[in-house]
């Protein structure tokens, strides 16, 4: 499995730019693996509600993510970015197993490695609310 390219802080612009559609384009692989390797060994999330560090705690809990939200497609904005951070807004769209379609949107703040630039921290907050699938955006 390859990594991605290796892009380190500090951060112009054009590098922000592409560690932020890298993510996009690793995340909706919908492949824990892949999308693991843009990540510490010992990287820092918080996602909603949950606080977890590892790879394979990632691996796990992307796993769980895409087992519940089907068809899964993001799309991600650059915010901001200075030195070794980046931030980000994103929405994304998927159904649950019963059919209904969900929007999920948020930001989410990333701190990297400057020595490797990989990821060693995620902070995410994400909101939901139902839509129907006639009203989705990303396809």
């Amino acid at each position: 499995m390859n990594a991605p390219p290796k892009i380190v802080p500090p951060f112009t612009e054009e590098t922000a730019r592409a560690k932020v559609q890298g993510a996009e384009d690793a995340w909706n692989t919908r492949d824990p693996e892949r999308v693991a390797l843009a990540y510490t060994e010992d990287s820092q999330w918080r996602n909603r509600d949950e606080f977890f560090s590892g790879r394979e705690a990632i691996v796990e809990f992307l796993k769980r993510k895409w087992a519940r939200e089907l068809d899964y497609h993001l799309r991600k904005e650059l915010w901001c970015f200075t030195d070794n951070r980046i931030s980000v807004r994103f929405e994304y769209e998927s159904h649950d197993p019963d059919g209904q379609w969900w929007r999920s949107h948020g930001n989410e703040h990333w701190e990297f490695d400057e020595e490797s630039g990989l990821m060693r921290r995620r902070d995410a907050s994400i909101n939901d609310y139902k839509i129907d699938e006639s009203d989705r955006r990303i396809r």
